[in-house]
C-alpha cells in the first residue's frame, strides 16, 4: 500500500474539507433555509451506504425530493416527487455539500466511488465488489466520465479503474475536472429516468 493510500489521502482529505466547511458553512445554512421551506423538514436526507469494505455508515445530503405518497402509502416515483428545486440542488451539487460532515469523520473521501445502495450489494459481480476496497467519495473518475448519463457497468468500469490507479495527482486531476462538471450541470440525469435507474445486477465475467 503506497503512503499516499494510507495516509497521505487522509490528509488531503481533511486539508480540504475543514476549511470547505467552514467557507461554505453560510451556503448550507442558505440552503437549508430553502429546503425547509420549498421541501420541508427534515431539511436532511440521512440513508445508510456500504463504505470501505462494505461496512455501513450514515450518509447525509440534503433533501431533494418530497415525501409525497399514493393512495397506499408508497412513495411516488422519483420524478414527481423531485421538484424544480430539488433538480436545481443537484444540478449545482449543493444536495451533497453535508457530504463534508462524512468525510471528517472518516466515512467518505472527496474523490472516490459514489456509496450506493446497500441492497446493491448482492448484485456485484466480483470485479465491481472491488469498488469497496477504498472510501466512497463525493466525487469519483464516473462522476467526471458522464455521471448518471452512462450504464452501471461503465460507472463501476470507472470505479474499479479508480482503485486500481489511486494515486494524488488522479484525485487532483478528479477534483478539479469535478468543477468544471458541476458548473456545466452535466449527467444529472440518465436518459430514461430523472435521476438513475436501479441497478438490476451484472452477469459474472467467464473465465
Amino acid at each position: 500500500m503506497s503512503f499516499y493510500k494510507k495516509h497521505g489521502k487522509r490528509i488531503l482529505d481533511l486539508c480540504l474539507a475543514v476549511p470547505a466547511l467552514i467557507v461554505l458553512s453560510p451556503v448550507m445554512g442558505i440552503t437549508a433555509v430553502l429546503v425547509a421551506v420549498k421541501l420541508g423538514r427534515p431539511v436532511l436526507f440521512t440513508q445508510t451506504r456500504p463504505g470501505y469494505k462494505e461496512r455501513s455508515f450514515k450518509m447525509y445530503k440534503f433533501r431533494s425530493m418530497t415525501d409525497e405518497r399514493d393512495g397506499r402509502g408508497e412513495l411516488l416515483p422519483d420524478e414527481v416527487r423531485l421538484t424544480p428545486f430539488g433538480k436545481r440542488l443537484r444540478s449545482t451539487s449543493l444536495d451533497e455539500l453535508p457530504e463534508l460532515f462524512n468525510i471528517i469523520k472518516g466515512d467518505m473521501s472527496l474523490v472516490g466511488p459514489r456509496p450506493l445502495l446497500v441492497q446493491y450489494l448482492p448484485l456485484y459481480n466480483r470485479r465491481q465488489r472491488r469498488r469497496h476496497d477504498v472510501k466512497p467519495g463525493i466525487t469519483g473518475l464516473a462522476q467526471i466520465n458522464g455521471r448518471n448519463s452512462i450504464s452501471w457497468e461503465e460507472k463501476f468500469e470507472y470505479d474499479v479503474r479508480y482503485v486500481e490507479t489511486l494515486s494524488f495527482r488522479e484525485d487532483i486531476r478528479i477534483l478539479f475536472e469535478t468543477v468544471f462538471k458541476v458548473f456545466r450541470r452535466e449527467g444529472i440525469s440518465s436518459e430514461n429516468s430523472a435521476t438513475m435507474e436501479d441497478f438490476t445486477g451484472t452477469p459474472e465475467e467467464e473465465g
